[in-house]
């Protein structure tokens, strides 16, 4: 027996692969629409692998055919992909969309978007809530655009009932852009030492995809407007995840710990830092859905590393994940060991 029938937009990506098979578990009959229309191996045979191209209209009705009980959407971004979205409500009964918790703005306005100005670091509060202010909406920026996408949708009302799930750090396999490349590269290359800005306490909510497939499974079963935050139990610190990605490679790496921001360059730097912790509040979610977690940041790391392992062999890294090392170029590289090494030396530690 079929729960419904769901399409899902984006469905070869990082979390579109765990959407889709998370809900064929669940019972739903589903359409996986992709640009090269492939499939998902860990998918069952009852999942219809579909090819089209969201930015065409054309395209996107023929595939929502009569319509959809559920349509979920990992891509959508902005407000035309929700005037398109909405264009289509008459055949959707219900959606869920990937948001950001980048779109939220500290009570000074500081957010994401500053953070690189001086005193530009956001101070949220721990947790944050969903009714915490946000960025303006508009087309200046990633947030500014998630915002515009979300009021745009939530304007719909009960006409295109919409769940926006505002997700932490995205970690797990198919990652494009995996922060955990920055301690499994080093641990393979047997770094002996990371430096960390802020004593190491940065803390950056993460979300693994599966965590995040059970939010859209369950949001799913639940039709509501709504936004809704999206991490995993906890929000480990950046000595912690160092620790624990060593720790599932069998290496040793001494934490160097900086009490203020990176030094000049990147020395210092990772994926995660910040000066304030982001840790989101899951209890709407609980409440609203009966969200429970069904993985944890370290219990979820040994397929991730291994997935990661495997798509470094035999190649450079900057060639592996093109659009991570395109995103880190202007602030130097991501594994700086000569500068790094430098750093050390100059500051007494020697890293060899």
């Amino acid at each position: 027996m079929t729960t419904g029938s769901a399409v899902v937009l984006g469905a070869t990506g990082q979390v579109g692969r765990a959407a889709v098979r998370a809900l064929a578990a669940d019972g739903w009959e589903v359409r996986a629409l992709s640009r090269g229309g492939g499939r998902d191996g860990n998918w069952p045979e009852g999942v219809r692998a579909v090819r089209a191209d969201r930015e065409d209209d054309t395209a996107l009705a023929a595939a929502l055919g009569d319509g959809c009980d559920v349509l979920v959407d990992m891509v959508a971004y902005g407000s035309g992909h929700a005037r398109q979205l909405k264009g289509f409500a008459d055949r959707i009964g219900s959606a869920v969309v990937i948001s950001s918790g980048a779109v939220y703005a500290d009570d000074e306005g500081r957010s994401f978007d500053t953070q690189g100005e001086p005193g530009g670091f956001p101070r949220y509060p721990v947790p944050i809530p969903e009714t915490q202010p946000t960025v303006p909406p508009g087309e200046a920026s990633y947030s500014t655009r998630k915002v515009a996408l979300e009021q745009e949708l939530l304007a719909a009302g009960a006409a295109l009932p919409t769940t926006l799930l505002r997700a932490g750090a995205i970690h797990g396999p198919y990652c494009r852009t995996p922060r955990e490349l920055y301690f499994v590269k080093r641990a393979l290359d047997e770094r002996p030492v990371r430096v960390l800005a802020y004593g190491g306490r940065s803390r950056f909510h993460p979300v693994h995809v599966a965590n995040l497939a059970e939010l859209i499974r369950l949001a799913a079963r639940t039709p509501g407007s709504r936004v809704l935050n999206a991490g995993d139990p906890e929000a480990p610190t950046v000595t912690e995840i160092g620790a624990a990605i060593d720790r599932v490679l069998g290496h040793h790496s001494e934490s160097v710990l900086l009490e203020g921001g990176p030094s000049s360059g990147s020395v210092g730097e990772t994926p995660w830092t910040a000066e304030h912790p982001v840790v989101y509040d899951m209890a709407a979610a609980e409440r609203e859905l009966g969200y429970r977690a069904v993985t944890s940041y370290e219990d979820s790391l040994p397929a991730t590393v291994e997935w990661l392992a495997g798509q470094l062999s035999g190649r450079e890294w900057t060639d592996a994940f093109p659009k991570m090392a395109a995103q880190y170029a202007p602030n130097g590289d991501l594994f700086g060991y000569a500068e790094e090494d430098a750093w050390l030396k100059e500051h007494g530690w020697g890293a060899n």
